[in-house]
């Protein structure tokens, strides 16, 4: 496990409010990441299910709603609030629009759209409430999957070595990275113009 998270989770270990005030901190911070280990964590006892699961959800809430504020505070910049108009900006706020609900649901399982798509709404001034139903729903969906898969793996390796156990969950979230890399430059190829002749 990173020594990040065993520093937070030692320190948090004997208090219950410590350790969900650090499960959101990690969420807000790395999701994904965040949600296996606190599934293995709550398959060994250390946090209950139903508590784990209510801070990881606070925590991709706030970091959601946070990159949204991140980019309405980037249009107020007088450098980058000429960009809101601009040719630059022209086709992705173009093919936002088209897919907007379907694009900020799908940014928690894309890597990299998430942050994109997300900032780009606060920036391009779509209307909260029309972000944070899509935002919320991708979030709770693979917040809860992840969760139920690590809680699951957790039950299954509670006997194995540490360091087999956790490697085998890095090498699941590194997975996860890779498939939704993979499917971002396979969508990118075929939205490119074919080469000339």
């Amino acid at each position: 496990m990173p020594d990040f998270f065993i520093h937070l989770i030692d320190g948090a270990g004997g208090s219950v409010m410590l350790l969900s005030l650090a499960i959101i901190l990690c969420a807000f911070i790395f999701e994904d990441l965040t949600t296996v280990i606190v599934g293995v964590l709550a398959a060994d006892g250390v946090i209950g299910a139903p508590l784990a699961l209510v801070c990881l959800y606070v925590g991709i809430v706030l970091g959601d709603i946070t990159l949204y504020c991140i980019g309405a505070l980037a249009r107020t910049h007088p450098r980058l609030a000429h960009y809101i108009d601009h040719d630059f900006t022209a086709p992705f706020r173009a093919w936002l629009e088209k897919r907007y609900s379907l694009i900020i649901f799908s940014g928690h399982f894309v890597p990299g759209l998430r942050f994109t798509s997300y900032v780009a709404s606060g920036f391009f001034h779509y209307p909260l409430s029309l972000f944070v139903r899509p935002a919320i729903a991708g979030g709770l969906l693979l917040g809860t999957l992840l969760f139920f898969v690590s809680y699951g793996f957790g039950h299954v390796t509670s006997e194995w070595l540490d360091s087999l156990r956790w490697g085998i969950a890095l090498a699941f979230v590194c997975i996860l990275f890779f498939i939704g890399r993979r499917n971002l430059l396979a969508y990118r190829a075929t939205q490119s113009p074919p080469p000339a002749l």
